[in-house]
């Protein structure tokens, strides 16, 4: 199974490792609570050098990557990043993404690392009908370090030689951190205000310890999906694969149909633009402390209307959230349902997602 340059550092430190995405990774070091508690009122700092970086460059550039992904990457600014999908000719979600914009004919794309093989293909294959572009996968030569909480940007500041507040969020710099060049990434998966620092995979220890020593919590991923679900961000192989399209998951807005240009799958995400969605992705919230867990049924009296994706009792909340897929007819906001839980129905409401927002 493979490990991140910095699988020895966490076994330092007492960290217990999960698989995800095929990767041995740590899924805590001393409580989910106290991790998740940590980002939410200071800072965490989770290692997710799993992630593949795509380095997508030429004169083309721009132009491929708008007819590879839905979104149109030619707009975005140098220096600025954006949310995208990666879809198949039928609509079906491969991956969901961010591209950052490194200058006119360069781009780094970040997927997850489940996908990083599926990604790579793709954008290979589309790219020997786009003329003069280079996609390289360069996954294995970077380290990337998610710093986030509303101390982040204060203590990160501590060891870089840019000034973060110029940064505004969804962009991205090069700066040196603790001396090491690297990629400041103002992005994050956890609903708070945080940066992803990338350097090269020889200096990972070096950073992940600079920054450590700033009296950063080290977090694993058993509190980033808890932060993740307050925030109602998705996560591919729960709330989106192959057979779900955007318009299902809630991000028809990533989709830019208006487009003149061809994409790949625009023809199909047209056609299920128009189409009404046979289950759709909703937020529940009920009472009590048990928790509605990933696949667990969901109910209206006792007809079978959907199942939940990713489900916890939430830290911050104090009360079970769950993101699900249900009927079209049973997703209003306020509608009543009720989810098995190992023989008990537990009342849940749904609701608007996210479950939680910062304030700003």
């Amino acid at each position: 199974m493979p490990q991140t340059p910095l699988h020895a550092e966490h076994a330092r430190l007492g960290a217990s490792f999960t698989d995800f995405g095929g990767w041995d990774m740590p899924v805590r070091y001393s409580s989910d609570l106290a991790e998740h508690e940590a980002v939410r009122n200071s800072a965490g700092l989770f290692d997710i050098s799993h992630m593949a970086e795509i380095f997508v460059s030429g004169p083309q550039a721009a132009s491929f990557l708008d007819y590879a992904l839905v979104i149109q990457s030619s707009a975005i600014a140098i220096g600025k990043a954006k949310y995208a999908l990666i879809c198949n000719a039928q609509g079906g979600i491969i991956d969901d993404l961010i591209v950052y914009r490194l200058a006119d004919d360069e781009f780094l794309v970040i997927a997850n690392a489940g996908n990083r093989h599926a990604v790579v293909h793709a954008l290979k294959e589309r790219a020997i009908f786009q003329g003069f572009v280079g996609v390289e996968d360069k996954s294995d030569d970077f380290a990337l370090l998610a710093l986030q909480g509303p101390l982040a940007t204060e203590l990160l500041q501590q060891v870089v030689d840019t000034d973060l507040s110029a940064l505004p969020y969804y962009s991205i710099a090069r700066g040196k951190v603790s001396s090491v060049d690297a990629f400041l990434c103002r992005t994050g998966y956890t609903g708070e205000d945080g940066f992803e620092v990338m350097v090269p995979a020889a200096d990972a220890v070096k950073i992940f310890n600079s920054l450590l020593e700033l009296g950063i919590t080290p977090c694993g991923l058993a509190s980033r999906d808890t932060l993740r679900l307050e925030a109602g961000m998705p996560l591919y192989g729960h709330e989106l694969n192959l057979e779900i399209n955007p318009y299902q998951a809630g991000l028809g807005r990533v989709v830019k149909l208006e487009r003149d240009d061809d994409f790949v799958g625009k023809s199909a995400l047209a056609a299920l633009a128009q189409k009404a969605q046979d289950s759709v992705l909703v937020g529940l919230v009920g009472s009590g402390k048990r928790a509605a867990r990933a696949d667990y049924e969901v109910f209206s009296s006792d007809t079978l209307i959907g199942k939940v994706t990713s489900g916890a009792l939430s830290p911050t909340l104090g009360y079970p959230v769950a993101m699900a897929y249900v009927s079209k007819q049973f997703s209003d906001v306020g509608s009543e349902v009720e989810v098995d839980i190992r023989g008990t129905r537990l009342a849940m409401t749904v609701v608007k997602l996210p479950f939680y927002k910062r304030s700003k």
